[in-house]
Protein backbone atom coordinates (compact mmCIF):
# COMPACT_ATOMS: atom_id res chain seq x y z
CA UNK A 1 0.00 0.00 0.00
CA UNK A 2 1.47 3.72 -0.61
CA UNK A 3 1.28 5.74 1.81
CA UNK A 4 0.70 9.38 0.94
CA UNK A 5 2.50 12.06 2.39
CA UNK A 6 0.61 14.74 4.38
CA UNK A 7 0.17 17.60 2.13
CA UNK A 8 -2.35 20.43 2.37
CA UNK A 9 -4.23 18.54 -0.44
CA UNK A 10 -4.58 15.33 1.84
CA UNK A 11 -5.72 17.34 4.68
CA UNK A 12 -8.44 19.09 2.62
CA UNK A 13 -9.45 15.48 1.38
CA UNK A 14 -9.62 14.50 4.92
CA UNK A 15 -12.04 17.00 5.53
CA UNK A 16 -14.19 16.21 2.32
CA UNK A 17 -14.35 12.80 3.47
CA UNK A 18 -16.07 14.26 6.88
CA UNK A 19 -18.40 16.45 5.26
CA UNK A 20 -19.37 13.53 3.12
CA UNK A 21 -20.16 11.08 6.04
CA UNK A 22 -21.91 14.40 7.32
CA UNK A 23 -24.13 14.91 4.88
CA UNK A 24 -25.62 10.97 4.92
CA UNK A 25 -27.76 11.41 7.74
CA UNK A 26 -31.31 12.22 7.86
CA UNK A 27 -33.26 15.28 8.97
CA UNK A 28 -33.08 15.31 12.35
CA UNK A 29 -35.28 17.80 14.55
CA UNK A 30 -36.65 20.01 11.90
CA UNK A 31 -39.69 21.50 14.19
CA UNK A 32 -43.64 21.69 13.93
CA UNK A 33 -44.06 24.85 13.81
CA UNK A 34 -46.42 26.49 10.85
CA UNK A 35 -43.89 28.54 8.76
CA UNK A 36 -45.89 30.13 6.53
CA UNK A 37 -46.19 33.91 7.81
CA UNK A 38 -42.46 33.27 9.99
CA UNK A 39 -39.92 36.27 9.94
CA UNK A 40 -36.78 37.40 11.46
CA UNK A 41 -33.58 35.80 12.88
CA UNK A 42 -35.56 34.00 15.94
CA UNK A 43 -38.65 32.78 13.51
CA UNK A 44 -36.58 31.72 10.76
CA UNK A 45 -33.14 30.15 12.38
CA UNK A 46 -30.40 28.55 9.79
CA UNK A 47 -28.24 26.21 10.99
CA UNK A 48 -27.10 24.27 8.09
CA UNK A 49 -27.23 25.02 4.50
CA UNK A 50 -27.71 22.48 1.78
CA UNK A 51 -28.10 24.78 -1.26
CA UNK A 52 -28.64 28.37 -2.39
CA UNK A 53 -30.24 30.14 -6.00
CA UNK A 54 -31.23 33.18 -7.02
CA UNK A 55 -34.89 33.11 -8.73
CA UNK A 56 -34.96 34.87 -11.90
CA UNK A 57 -38.69 35.52 -11.20
CA UNK A 58 -37.87 38.21 -8.94
CA UNK A 59 -34.19 38.40 -7.93
CA UNK A 60 -34.42 36.90 -4.58
CA UNK A 61 -31.77 34.90 -3.03
CA UNK A 62 -33.14 31.30 -1.82
CA UNK A 63 -31.14 28.77 0.76
CA UNK A 64 -31.98 25.36 1.48
CA UNK A 65 -31.62 24.68 4.69
CA UNK A 66 -32.40 21.50 7.64
CA UNK A 67 -35.18 23.80 8.28
CA UNK A 68 -37.04 24.27 4.72
CA UNK A 69 -36.48 26.91 2.37
CA UNK A 70 -35.91 30.30 3.20
CA UNK A 71 -35.57 33.96 1.11
CA UNK A 72 -33.68 36.77 2.52
CA UNK A 73 -36.01 40.06 2.71
CA UNK A 74 -34.96 43.23 1.66
CA UNK A 75 -34.45 44.69 5.32
CA UNK A 76 -31.90 41.21 5.40
CA UNK A 77 -33.92 39.52 7.75
CA UNK A 78 -34.78 35.48 7.00
CA UNK A 79 -37.81 33.79 5.99
CA UNK A 80 -39.20 30.90 6.23
CA UNK A 81 -41.64 30.63 2.54
CA UNK A 82 -42.80 26.85 2.59
CA UNK A 83 -42.63 23.82 4.89
CA UNK A 84 -40.25 22.78 7.70
CA UNK A 85 -38.60 19.82 5.87
CA UNK A 86 -34.66 19.11 5.48
CA UNK A 87 -34.22 19.74 2.20
CA UNK A 88 -30.72 18.33 0.89
CA UNK A 89 -30.20 18.85 -3.38
CA UNK A 90 -31.58 21.84 -4.37
CA UNK A 91 -31.44 24.14 -7.82
CA UNK A 92 -33.16 26.79 -9.44
CA UNK A 93 -34.43 25.72 -12.36
CA UNK A 94 -36.02 28.62 -14.37
CA UNK A 95 -38.23 31.25 -13.26
CA UNK A 96 -40.41 30.34 -10.05
CA UNK A 97 -39.35 26.60 -10.52
CA UNK A 98 -36.99 24.67 -7.75
CA UNK A 99 -36.01 21.59 -7.83
CA UNK A 100 -35.15 19.59 -4.31
CA UNK A 101 -34.78 16.59 -3.01
CA UNK A 102 -34.03 15.21 1.13
CA UNK A 103 -36.56 14.68 4.17
CA UNK A 104 -40.12 15.75 5.13
CA UNK A 105 -40.43 17.79 8.46
CA UNK A 106 -40.94 15.86 11.26
CA UNK A 107 -44.22 13.88 12.18
CA UNK A 108 -44.92 14.17 8.72
CA UNK A 109 -46.04 11.02 6.68
CA UNK A 110 -44.14 11.66 3.55
CA UNK A 111 -41.27 8.96 2.45
CA UNK A 112 -37.67 9.31 4.31
CA UNK A 113 -36.66 10.13 0.91
CA UNK A 114 -38.43 12.03 -1.13
CA UNK A 115 -37.13 11.66 -4.80
CA UNK A 116 -37.19 14.80 -6.86
CA UNK A 117 -39.63 17.12 -5.41
CA UNK A 118 -40.59 20.00 -7.67
CA UNK A 119 -42.16 23.72 -7.06
CA UNK A 120 -43.16 25.89 -9.37
CA UNK A 121 -44.16 28.44 -7.04
CA UNK A 122 -40.81 29.30 -5.41
CA UNK A 123 -40.88 26.66 -2.84
CA UNK A 124 -43.68 27.99 -1.20
CA UNK A 125 -45.22 24.22 -2.09
CA UNK A 126 -43.80 21.00 -3.44
CA UNK A 127 -44.78 17.89 -5.54
CA UNK A 128 -43.19 14.25 -6.38
CA UNK A 129 -41.82 14.12 -9.27
CA UNK A 130 -40.26 10.88 -9.39
CA UNK A 131 -38.12 8.11 -7.35
CA UNK A 132 -40.30 8.53 -3.80
CA UNK A 133 -38.60 6.41 -0.93
CA UNK A 134 -36.05 5.22 -3.40
CA UNK A 135 -33.65 8.36 -3.84
CA UNK A 136 -31.91 11.12 -1.75
CA UNK A 137 -30.21 13.70 -4.19
CA UNK A 138 -27.88 15.54 -2.19
CA UNK A 139 -26.81 17.33 -5.54
CA UNK A 140 -28.60 18.96 -8.45
CA UNK A 141 -27.67 20.70 -11.27
CA UNK A 142 -30.36 21.74 -14.31
CA UNK A 143 -28.62 22.01 -17.70
CA UNK A 144 -29.27 21.86 -21.24
CA UNK A 145 -33.02 20.88 -20.24
CA UNK A 146 -31.57 17.68 -18.47
CA UNK A 147 -31.94 16.85 -14.68
CA UNK A 148 -28.74 15.60 -13.07
CA UNK A 149 -28.62 14.59 -9.72
CA UNK A 150 -26.42 12.82 -7.70
CA UNK A 151 -27.85 9.75 -5.75
CA UNK A 152 -26.27 9.32 -1.85
CA UNK A 153 -28.71 5.80 -1.21
CA UNK A 154 -27.14 3.93 -4.44
CA UNK A 155 -23.92 6.44 -4.25
CA UNK A 156 -24.68 6.57 -8.25
CA UNK A 157 -25.34 9.96 -11.00
CA UNK A 158 -28.74 9.44 -12.30
CA UNK A 159 -29.76 11.73 -15.23
CA UNK A 160 -33.59 12.64 -16.70
CA UNK A 161 -35.05 14.71 -19.10
CA UNK A 162 -38.43 14.42 -17.74
CA UNK A 163 -37.70 14.31 -14.15
CA UNK A 164 -40.08 10.85 -14.17
CA UNK A 165 -37.80 8.55 -15.53
CA UNK A 166 -34.28 8.16 -15.34
CA UNK A 167 -30.88 6.81 -16.65
CA UNK A 168 -28.54 4.84 -13.91
CA UNK A 169 -24.91 6.29 -14.91
CA UNK A 170 -21.21 6.24 -13.12
CA UNK A 171 -21.45 4.97 -9.53
CA UNK A 172 -19.27 6.89 -7.11
CA UNK A 173 -18.87 8.40 -3.82
CA UNK A 174 -19.08 12.50 -4.41
CA UNK A 175 -20.55 15.29 -2.85
CA UNK A 176 -21.20 17.60 -5.49
CA UNK A 177 -21.59 17.54 -8.91
CA UNK A 178 -21.46 20.36 -11.44
CA UNK A 179 -21.94 20.14 -15.94
CA UNK A 180 -20.87 22.62 -18.22
CA UNK A 181 -22.94 25.15 -19.46
CA UNK A 182 -21.24 24.65 -23.38
CA UNK A 183 -21.39 20.76 -23.21
CA UNK A 184 -23.98 18.38 -21.66
CA UNK A 185 -21.40 15.68 -21.80
CA UNK A 186 -18.91 17.40 -19.59
CA UNK A 187 -19.73 16.45 -15.68
CA UNK A 188 -17.41 16.99 -12.56
CA UNK A 189 -17.66 15.61 -9.18
CA UNK A 190 -16.29 16.29 -5.92
CA UNK A 191 -14.62 13.20 -4.69
CA UNK A 192 -12.41 13.07 -1.36
CA UNK A 193 -9.20 12.46 -4.02
CA UNK A 194 -10.09 15.33 -5.63
CA UNK A 195 -12.28 16.82 -9.28
CA UNK A 196 -13.33 13.67 -11.19
CA UNK A 197 -14.29 13.90 -14.57
CA UNK A 198 -17.06 12.78 -17.42
CA UNK A 199 -16.55 13.21 -20.97
CA UNK A 200 -19.70 11.05 -21.52
CA UNK A 201 -22.36 12.50 -19.48
CA UNK A 202 -21.69 11.07 -16.54
CA UNK A 203 -21.42 7.29 -17.70
CA UNK A 204 -17.74 6.94 -16.60
CA UNK A 205 -15.34 9.16 -14.22
CA UNK A 206 -11.51 9.72 -14.34
CA UNK A 207 -9.94 9.64 -10.72
CA UNK A 208 -10.20 12.35 -8.68
CA UNK A 209 -7.49 14.55 -9.26
CA UNK A 210 -6.16 17.19 -6.86
CA UNK A 211 -6.89 20.53 -6.02
CA UNK A 212 -9.58 18.94 -3.60
CA UNK A 213 -13.01 20.94 -3.97
CA UNK A 214 -16.30 20.43 -1.61
CA UNK A 215 -18.41 22.07 -4.17
CA UNK A 216 -18.36 23.10 -7.77
CA UNK A 217 -21.09 25.73 -9.57
CA UNK A 218 -20.65 26.02 -13.58
CA UNK A 219 -22.91 29.05 -15.09
CA UNK A 220 -20.71 29.90 -18.05
CA UNK A 221 -18.08 28.58 -19.91
CA UNK A 222 -15.48 31.02 -18.30
CA UNK A 223 -17.60 30.75 -14.73
CA UNK A 224 -16.77 27.47 -13.33
CA UNK A 225 -16.12 28.11 -9.44
CA UNK A 226 -15.04 25.23 -6.95
CA UNK A 227 -14.81 25.94 -3.22
CA UNK A 228 -12.20 23.76 -1.61
CA UNK A 229 -13.08 22.20 3.01
CA UNK A 230 -11.56 24.93 3.47
CA UNK A 231 -13.43 27.85 2.45
CA UNK A 232 -10.93 28.90 -0.05
CA UNK A 233 -12.78 29.57 -3.20
CA UNK A 234 -11.23 29.14 -6.57
CA UNK A 235 -12.21 29.59 -10.39
CA UNK A 236 -11.03 27.36 -13.90
CA UNK A 237 -10.86 28.99 -17.17
CA UNK A 238 -10.14 25.55 -18.80
CA UNK A 239 -13.31 23.26 -17.40
CA UNK A 240 -11.25 21.80 -14.45
CA UNK A 241 -7.55 21.59 -15.73
CA UNK A 242 -6.19 24.23 -13.70
CA UNK A 243 -7.33 25.94 -10.68
CA UNK A 244 -6.57 29.84 -9.67
CA UNK A 245 -7.67 31.01 -5.99
CA UNK A 246 -9.66 33.77 -5.73
CA UNK A 247 -10.57 34.12 -2.20
CA UNK A 248 -11.33 32.75 0.98
CA UNK A 249 -14.93 33.00 1.81
CA UNK A 250 -15.56 34.14 5.50
CA UNK A 251 -16.79 31.88 8.37
CA UNK A 252 -14.62 28.55 8.01
CA UNK A 253 -15.66 25.10 6.32
CA UNK A 254 -18.20 25.63 3.18
CA UNK A 255 -21.89 24.38 3.06
CA UNK A 256 -22.96 25.30 -0.86
CA UNK A 257 -21.94 27.01 -3.75
CA UNK A 258 -23.85 28.42 -6.28
CA UNK A 259 -22.73 31.03 -9.24
CA UNK A 260 -25.01 33.01 -10.14
CA UNK A 261 -23.07 34.47 -13.23
CA UNK A 262 -19.70 34.53 -13.88
CA UNK A 263 -19.06 37.67 -11.41
CA UNK A 264 -21.68 36.69 -9.23
CA UNK A 265 -21.45 33.63 -6.67
CA UNK A 266 -22.76 32.85 -3.51
CA UNK A 267 -21.77 30.72 -0.77
CA UNK A 268 -22.59 28.92 2.63
CA UNK A 269 -20.03 28.21 5.36
CA UNK A 270 -20.44 27.38 8.82
CA UNK A 271 -21.48 31.12 10.36
CA UNK A 272 -23.07 32.88 7.39
CA UNK A 273 -24.51 32.94 3.28
CA UNK A 274 -21.82 35.44 1.81
CA UNK A 275 -22.36 37.18 -1.89
CA UNK A 276 -18.90 38.55 -4.16
CA UNK A 277 -20.48 40.50 -7.21
CA UNK A 278 -16.61 40.72 -8.91
CA UNK A 279 -15.77 37.29 -9.59
CA UNK A 280 -15.18 36.34 -5.79
CA UNK A 281 -12.43 38.53 -4.98
CA UNK A 282 -14.70 39.97 -2.20
CA UNK A 283 -17.74 38.90 -0.51
CA UNK A 284 -20.21 40.37 1.84
CA UNK A 285 -22.71 38.46 4.23
CA UNK A 286 -26.59 38.17 3.14
CA UNK A 287 -27.18 35.99 6.04
CA UNK A 288 -25.80 35.11 9.34
CA UNK A 289 -26.01 31.17 10.60
CA UNK A 290 -27.20 31.47 14.08
CA UNK A 291 -26.38 27.66 15.16
CA UNK A 292 -24.55 24.87 13.75
CA UNK A 293 -26.16 21.50 13.39
CA UNK A 294 -24.90 18.59 14.94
Amino acid sequence: MTIRPRSAAAAAAVLLAAVLTACTGGSGDTGTADPSEESGPEAAAVSHVHGLGVDPADGRLYIATHEGIITVDKDGSPRRVGDTADYMGFTVAKANTFLGSGHPAEGSADHANRGLIESTDSGKTWKTRSLAGEADFHALDYAHNTIYGYDSTAGMLRVSNDGKTWDNRAELAALDIAVSPANPDLVLATTEDGVAKSTNGGKNFTPGAEPVMAYLSWTKPAGLYGIDPTGALHRSPDNGVTWKKTATVPGGQPQALTAVDADRVLAATQNGVYESRDGGKTFTQRLPITHTAD
